[in-house]
């Protein structure tokens, strides 16, 4: 059997200058802070997929889904691969919980500058600019990665 890369979907949701993350517990990166987001399911759009796991983890509702980015993330001692498609969103409606306590213990709106520690390596990736387009803005260091847009 040939061993394919999964898609995931990372979802970056934001409230002013704040950014929605979860401690992830029970799944492969168990420890590490991520942002809200999982597997395409079949036949699913990648924005069906965003607007979805948002929902599921953490009860908050988003709008404005945009593409950001792709990052290629090798977790080499678990044997897992993924390419995750990364995404844009902004906070609607609802207070953030933990709606998945099987992936998840944690959850809290977090400000650039003060991430928890450790980082989900997809996020990591993103975070470090591993990711494409890399002819673009979109993915250079952190400081340029994440400007609030106007």
């Amino acid at each position: 059997m040939i061993e394919r890369p999964g898609v995931g979907v990372g979802v970056i949701v934001t409230k002013g200058d704040q950014v929605l993350l979860l401690k992830r517990e029970n799944v492969h990166g168990s420890g590490t802070w991520s942002t809200p987001g999982g597997h395409l399911d079949f036949g699913e759009s990648p924005e069906q997929c965003a607007f979805r796991e948002v929902k599921q983890e953490t009860g908050v509702e988003v709008a404005e889904i945009e593409f950001r980015a792709v990052t290629n993330d090798l977790f080499e001692a678990e044997g897992k691969h993924y390419l995750t498609l990364w995404f844009d969103a902004k906070h609607m409606s609802g207070d953030a919980c933990v709606s998945a306590p099987d992936e998840m213990s944690q959850v809290g709106w977090f400000s650039w500058g003060r991430l928890p520690k450790p980082i989900f390596l997809p996020l990591q990736n993103l975070l470090d600019g591993k990711c494409y387009p890399q002819h673009t803005t979109t993915c250079a260091p952190c400081t340029l990665l994440f400007q609030r847009r106007a």
